[in-house]
């Protein structure tokens, strides 16, 4: 009965079912969907990625920064565990623009608001045990009576180092970043050690080419700062230098050893004599609120905040309304099909667009100076108009040279706009016996403004951060010598921004941080507003 049955299935082309690893076979090559270079390709990518990680995992470990070990370790595992998994193929789209999301957006955007409850500025950027280690070397001094300690310069992937043969015979090594520690494996000729185990020695021409940082080096004599360091004149001896300051890690205090004025560290960031006097540099510490309170309650940031303000909403309002009109005016104009050599005047509408807008910056800057700008000398027949260094010229001059840059896009915008109207509803119109200027506003201009009014939105937010052409044409100037931060008549707030932060002899981080938040609420609340207006327009559709 069986032979009949086996039979049988041979004879109808009956298959046996596949097996457990037949089975498993099939789902990893249904689930991957790929040829075998594509597979290999994404595994090297996922080696590589994890190589990376590892790496970093390493170093975080070693400066002891727990929670960005914690967070690269948990993110590397979850990838791994997208990227292997059979079923998570939505995932393994979305991770990369999820992962450069939270790098380039969300990380700067919490790291800007963290600055901005610190003290983060010139002299107070850094920890509390660097800057009483800046402090100490900043007073070194050389001991009168102090012995001479034999130096053998060293390198260690680029760093240098000195290995130092005291009186007693006794090697030991250390860096300006890392106190000195005896060694036992150095080698000696004679009484002075030469070399260590997994250091370079520099000859005799590689110290006279690294002078200037060879003596300008001061290794730690001990963890405690109070011990003084070792510095060395040229290379191949030392002297032990103390600090005429004296730091007492209990009291937190820093004593001037000369004039016996203590410093004591009365939570703000840098030690503070009786008389308000600071030691700097400082550290960094949390401030709280202090710096939004800076640019609300002090006269000298409060009035430059004010008028920088409103210099900005009414540099973005008029940018946007005047380009937006005059490339409407300009769209309608050359969309009439009567016009002649239409395609030859549209490409030379586009032209200012078309040039990167930083140069274009720069080229008006050359034509409107007031010394020897082609406007005033050629145009105006030498006349001496300071166009850029008035603050009310700069200001006129500024919206002038925006127009002529922003023009194009909304005439591009408003050309496509106009022609995705149909055709018939002119047609119809008119045969009612509408006039231009009627079919226009009631049927051209809404529909038009249901594909643009996001664009004005975007343009607003654009022309409320538009850097470039601030900086390259006025560089903000003139300057309002009233202001205590450095900012001048046609400064909007993100030029502010960066010249309290990036220019001057005091760069104020923390305040630029807090300038930064307050344009990012301003703006999204712009947006929200503008947004929810403009939904009143799809009606239309």
């Amino acid at each position: 009965m069986s032979t009949t049955i086996e039979e049988d299935a041979v004879a109808t082309g009956a298959q046996k079912p596949p097996t457990k690893r037949q089975l498993q076979a099939k789902n990893f090559a249904e689930s991957a969907s790929v040829g075998v270079k594509t597979l290999l390709v994404k595994i090297v990518s996922l080696g590589i990625v994890d190589a990376i990680a590892v790496y970093a995992l390493f170093i975080l470990f070693a400066q002891a920064e727990w929670l960005i070990f914690t967070i690269v370790l948990v993110v590397t595992a979850l990838v791994n565990w997208i990227y292997f998994s059979k079923r998570k193929l939505p995932a393994k789209y979305l991770t990369p623009g999820v992962i450069f999301l939270m790098i380039f957006q969300i990380f700067v955007i919490g790291y800007t608001a963290y600055i901005g409850f610190t003290n983060y500025s010139t002299g107070h950027n850094a920890d509390k045990d660097q800057a009483v280690s800046a402090l100490m070397s900043s007073a070194l001094e050389r001991v009168p009576d102090s012995p001479t300690y034999g130096v053998t310069v060293l390198d260690q992937g680029g760093e240098l180092n000195l290995l130092v043969t005291d009186p007693d015979g006794v090697a030991s090594v250390g860096n300006a970043d890392t106190p000195l520690s005896t060694v036992d494996d150095a080698t000696f000729d004679g009484a002075k050690a030469v070399g260590l185990d997994g250091y370079t020695t520099l000859n005799f021409a590689s110290v006279l080419q690294r002078t200037d940082e060879i003596t300008s080096m001061s290794v730690p004599y001990s963890d405690d700062p109070n011990d003084g360091a070792l510095r060395t004149p040229d290379g191949s001896s030392a002297y032990l230098f103390k600090s005429s300051l004296e730091y007492d890690s209990v009291a937190q205090t820093m004593t001037d050893i000369e004039t016996g004025v203590v410093y004591t560290d009365t939570g703000e960031g840098a030690f503070t004599a009786q008389d308000g006097q600071q030691l700097l540099p400082g550290w960094k510490i949390n401030v709280g609120l202090d710096n939004f309170a800076r640019a609300f309650t002090e006269e000298s940031i409060r009035g430059p905040l004010i008028s920088v303000t409103i210099w900005t909403f009414v540099f973005a309002i008029i940018s946007v309304a005047t380009t937006f009109l005059l490339g409407l005016f300009l769209a309608i104009v050359f969309n009439d099909k009567r016009m002649r050599g239409r395609k030859w005047y549209r490409v030379a509408m586009v032209m200012p667009y078309a040039f990167p807008a930083f140069l274009s910056a720069l080229v008006w800057a050359g034509m409107l100076s007031e010394s020897f700008g082609f406007i005033n000398q050629v145009l105006l027949g030498g006349a001496s108009i300071p166009w850029l260094t008035d603050p009310v010229l700069a200001k006129v001059s500024i919206l002038v040279v925006n127009l002529w840059l922003g023009f194009p896009y909304m005439f591009l915008v408003c050309t496509g706009a106009l022609q995705s109207i149909p055709e018939e509803l002119e047609e119809a119109a008119t045969v009612d016996g509408a006039k231009p200027w009627a079919v226009f506003r009631l049927i051209k201009l809404p529909l038009l403004l249901v594909t643009v009014a996001p664009l004005l939105i975007a343009s607003f937010a654009f022309n409320f951060n538009n850097f470039n052409l601030i900086y390259m044409l006025t560089g903000g100037g003139p300057r309002d010598p009233a202001a205590s931060v450095n900012v001048g008549a046609t400064d909007i707030l993100i030029s502010m921004v960066y010249k309290v932060a990036f220019t001057g002899q005091t760069r104020d981080y923390g305040l630029a941080s807090a300038f930064s938040i307050i344009i990012f609420i301003l703006v999204a609340i712009i947006s929200i507003i503008s947004f929810k207006r403009t939904k009143a327009l799809e009606e239309l559709n």
